[in-house]
């Protein structure tokens, strides 16, 4: 029997089904997806636990012409492949290929650009105050999100002013308990109640109270009764709130078992599950010298305590949870809180570690300045993910934090060249630091193998030489100086080139500096962050500002947001490779 799903390129052709025939494509849709991931790896566990969610959607709105945002988008293949990417979705979060989350620029189905979550509902709240405006009032908007994502404060926002609006919006909360880690909070053990006592649904209602229209809960892989409660909200005027229960890696057992791992799998068996083993890496992830590393340090020091807003396995912060559950906090989705929870817990003489990922920091820009840095409080800040990350994309590089961050007073500004390093500013963050202070460190394994050495004190705002060479003079921050090395090791010029870890962003060595600039004819920064603003642009400013004429050359992450792919393509495409690097190096005339 030929598969429905090979008919269906886009909604309309979804929509010539019968019902009955709509669970039968669900199974396909659901093997279509792993049949990919299992290959080409990706978000798998939340795709496989919307898929009835999504047929009914596409199938009973009049997409795209009704707008259907996505929060964060992880959930979203089974959307993809239903709006005419079937075909190319082998090339999912592949260089060249379409995105791993909804993008205007892909689809005109994707309503909205997403990545970071909570964001659906302010968007589709926008979408439908400008529907009113235009008399567009028939035209329906639907928000997908889940009970991780709505706990965030900027949910609460949006439902805050939607339930006041006349809005033709629809929200789908899909729950199933869990994020990328499980769900954290009172909400989420509010829900956790709902589910199991109808007659607190009905009654003492969250959502109720904030003039929604509430309804559910109900199993979100019943595909007639979807079809069925979607029907009915769709007569509805105003806010409306549709409760779903879901199960999270619906379909393969092991995505069922595990739903932590098989968020993000890896490349796995298809049949069984069973997730292909890499190549063992010698090497430890930065993450897990962060982790291992503070555990260390929280038996040393009493007052240290650890702060996650829902990355409790990818900062690795789940060692300080197994050690000391008592001193450490995931806060959920929740950035901006978990800023200010480190300043407050600083200002009562504890050693807040408040880890977030570069790009999600971003959430928090107010809180740094405003409960951090302006007073003047010791927060420890671990930026993972600095940098470029790979295949998820735009939405996730790492690369302005440094450039974000540089122009904040009181700030100090720390990237480690390896895993020592990394150790050591650790250490030396919690002797009693009198400033804030930011240390980013890259996704992925580092360099050396016998990292775990005994402590040392790193002098802050104190760089380093690596090599001494005659005429050029290289600067460099953060990991990216093993790439550099090779370089220089690949030139002819090597004999004329030095190599200068600054370490510091902020504040700069200036006694080195001024070394530098009365010593080399040419000087070059490169950094994986943004040039504008960034390192290189401080060796720009401290130039300016001390009248030095030398040449100075800038290679960083250029004015543009970076697609996705492996971190090796995406550094050769815009120059910071090995190769690249030393091919400038051997244009630059000594």
């Amino acid at each position: 029997m030929k598969n429905l799903l090979d008919n269906i390129s886009n909604p309309s052709d979804l929509r010539k089904l019968n019902p009955e025939q709509l669970p039968k494509l669900a199974k396909e849709l659901r093997a279509f997806i792993i049949d990919i991931v299992a290959v080409k790896e990706g978000h798998l566990g939340a795709s496989l636990g919307v898929v009835e969610l999504t047929i009914a959607l596409h199938y009973l709105f009049d997409t795209p012409n009704d707008l259907l945002v996505w929060d964060v988008g992880h959930q979203a293949y089974g959307h993809k492949i239903l709006t005419g990417r079937k075909n190319i979705f082998h090339t999912n979060r592949q260089f060249g290929g379409i995105a791993g989350f909804p993008s205007r620029k892909e689809s005109e189905f994707d309503a909205f650009g997403v990545g970071h979550s909570s964001t659906s509902i302010s968007a589709a709240l926008g979408m439908a105050i400008a529907s009113n405006l235009k008399d567009e009032t028939t035209k329906h908007h639907i928000a997908v999100i889940g009970d991780a994502s709505i706990a965030s404060g900027m949910a609460f926002e949006a439902l805050n002013h939607a339930g006041v609006s006349d809005a033709n919006l629809l929200i789908i909360l899909n729950d199933n308990a869990i994020g990328i880690d499980p769900s954290v909070g009172a909400l989420k053990e509010y829900l956790t109640k709902v589910k199991s006592n109808k007659r607190l649904a009905a009654q003492n209602n969250i959502i109720k109270a904030l003039n929604f229209d509430y309804s559910g809960p109900i199993d979100g892989h019943d595909l007639p009764k979807i079809l069925s409660e979607l029907s009915r909200l769709k007569s509805v005027k105003g806010p409306k709130f549709l409760h779903v229960i879901t199960t999270k890696g619906k379909g393969l057992q092991k995505a069922e078992e595990d739903q932590v791992t098989y968020h993000a799998p890896g490349k796995f068996d298809k049949i069984s599950g069973e997730r292909i083993k890499k190549e063992e890496n010698k090497y430890t992830k930065y993450q897990d010298v962060f982790g291992k590393t503070i555990v260390e340090l929280a038996k040393q020091n009493d007052k240290i305590v650890g702060i996650t807003p829902a990355m409790l396995t990818g900062s690795s912060l789940k060692y300080m949870m197994q050690e000391f559950p008592k001193r450490t906090f995931d806060v959920g989705i929740a950035e901006q809180h978990a800023v200010t929870l480190a300043a407050g817990m600083a200002t009562q003489g504890l050693v807040p570690f408040c880890n977030i990922y570069s790009t999600f920091l971003q959430r928090a820009y107010d809180q740094i300045i405003h409960d951090v840095a302006l007073q003047n409080l010791p927060v420890i800040f671990c930026i993972d993910r600095a940098g470029l990350v790979g295949e998820d994309g735009a939405t996730h590089h790492g690369v302005f934090d440094i450039a974000y961050l540089r122009c904040i007073p009181n700030l100090i500004i720390f990237a480690p060249r390896n895993e020592i390093e990394l150790r050591n500013i650790l250490y030396t963050a919690q002797l009693g630091l009198k400033n804030p202070i930011a240390i980013r460190y890259p996704r992925g394994n580092g360099s050396i193998i016998n990292w775990i050495q005994p402590f040392k004190a790193i002098e802050i705002g104190k760089g380093t030489c690596l090599q001494k060479g005659k005429n050029i003079a290289i600067l460099s921050i953060g990991t990216i100086a093993d790439t550099i090395s090779n370089a220089i090791h690949l030139s002819e010029k090597k004999d004329a080139i030095s190599h200068y870890d600054m370490r510091f962003v902020k504040p700069l060595d200036e006694k080195l500096l001024h070394q530098i600039f009365k010593e080399y004819k040419t000087i070059i920064t490169i950094e994986d962050g943004t040039i504008k603003g960034g390192f290189g642009s401080a060796i720009l400013e401290f130039a300016s500002q001390n009248k030095y004429k030398k040449s100075v050359k800038t290679l960083g992450i250029p004015d543009e947001f970076i697609a996705h792919g492996s971190v090796l393509k995406l550094q050769h495409k815009i120059g910071l490779d090995t190769q690249s690097i030393y091919k400038f190096l051997n244009n630059i005339s000594c």
